[in-house]
């Protein structure tokens, strides 16, 4: 039998299925935003239309990461949300702060507002399944 202190919790399990899902829409949501932005109007709000495309990015390595399971799929999937969660405080306060600084909205302008806040809760979860699922070789 194995002890429960040290068996691998999978990040693929459970509440981690939603968790996936979700990150999956986002980046399936992101990706045909940027996608859009970028192709037809880029000159309009070049670093916002980048930002979506980055946000896309970590959405979908997130997704991967936690898909995954592993060891290295944790460690992807914690710099991934870790990441996204600086990036939406950060990009969310400057939005706020000097609305001249995005043009046009990102993905996660005022954290995430046009997408109801999950960008901002999404990282905080993430990171809260991540601790949830640890064992004593991760602590």
């Amino acid at each position: 039998m194995a002890d429960t202190g040290t068996a691998r919790r999978a990040t693929n399990a459970g509440p981690g299925r939603l968790l996936i899902a979700v990150y999956i829409l986002f980046a399936i949501a992101a990706t045909s935003r940027a996608g859009l932005q970028i192709a037809t109007k880029f000159d309009e709000a070049p670093v916002a239309y980048l930002l979506s495309a980055v946000a896309a990015l970590i959405y979908i390595v997130a997704a991967v990461g936690l898909a995954r399971a592993g060891h290295a799929g944790r460690r992807v999937a914690l710099a991934c949300c870790s990441v996204e969660l600086v990036g939406v405080v950060g990009v969310g306060v400057l939005s706020l702060v000097d609305p001249e600084l995005f043009p046009d909205e990102t993905v996660w302008s005022g954290f995430g507002s046009g997408y109801g806040y999950i960008p901002l809760v999404l990282p905080v979860l993430g990171l809260l399944w991540l601790w949830r699922t640890r064992t004593a070789a991760d602590a």
